[in-house]
């Protein structure tokens, strides 16, 4: 017997994973990632029992704990024009080709290395894929996505419940016998941590520049 998890890409299960096998080495975990576009599909039709998922998703027959939120950025090709600014808005964007959306965000991301615009990811997915060949620069303006763990109705039982304490950082001893009704678990939910990219060096900027009143910041180049 193992308990199936399923998450996608952005989310970086190993901490949870080592938690569990030492709280739980009864009842193994299968993790096993899964594309954005197929995220509730193992969940379901019965062949996972909990998922991480970026919302908006259907949330009938699912209890919903809604975790973190990411920022957004845009990937763009070492070589384009705006590769160097230290941050980005729509408004910098709208004249910039989109490259096309691909299913598998890897290939979306090869597309923009070879040319064909920039793509809107979130910063999780834009940092799994990360290639020499691009740069990925947070989008001010941009609408943030948001991570949840979620489950069937039908299948909340104390398992269930276990590894939704693990995810919230709860200790065995507080956890056992003390699990919290999953609404009530989403209305105290502590403020959404924002997931940035890693600060750059200060000592690498230079002054802002901008184009035709736009305010793009730039970073700076090594001399």
């Amino acid at each position: 017997m193992v308990l199936r998890l399923r998450y996608v890409a952005g989310v970086s299960p190993a901490k949870w994973l080592r938690v569990w096998a030492v709280r739980r080495p009864d009842l193994p975990l299968e993790a096993v990632r899964t594309e954005q576009s197929a995220q509730l599909d193992d969940l379901l039709g019965g062949d996972a029992d909990v998922a991480f998922v970026r919302l908006p998703v259907g949330s009938e027959g699912l209890h919903e704990i809604p975790l973190w939120e990411e920022i957004a950025v845009a990937v763009l090709s070492k070589g384009h024009p705006l590769a160097e600014a230290e941050s980005l808005s729509l408004a910098d964007l709208e004249d910039d080709p989109v490259a096309p959306e691909q299913l598998d965000a890897a290939t979306t991301v090869e597309l923009v290395a070879a040319g064909t615009g920039h793509a809107l990811l979130p910063h999780g997915v834009a940092r799994l894929h990360h290639r020499r060949d691009v740069v990925a620069i947070p989008v001010t303006d941009a609408p943030s996505t948001r991570i949840a763990l979620v489950w069937r109705v039908e299948r909340d039982d104390d398992d269930i419940q276990e590894f939704v304490a693990v995810v919230r950082g709860r200790t065995a001893r507080s956890s056992r016998g003390q699990a919290a009704a999953p609404e009530a678990s989403a209305r105290t939910e502590p403020a959404a941590r924002r997931e940035r990219p890693a600060r750059r060096d200060p000592r690498a900027r230079r002054g802002a520049s901008g184009r035709s009143g736009r305010s793009v910041r730039r970073r700076g180049r090594g001399r």
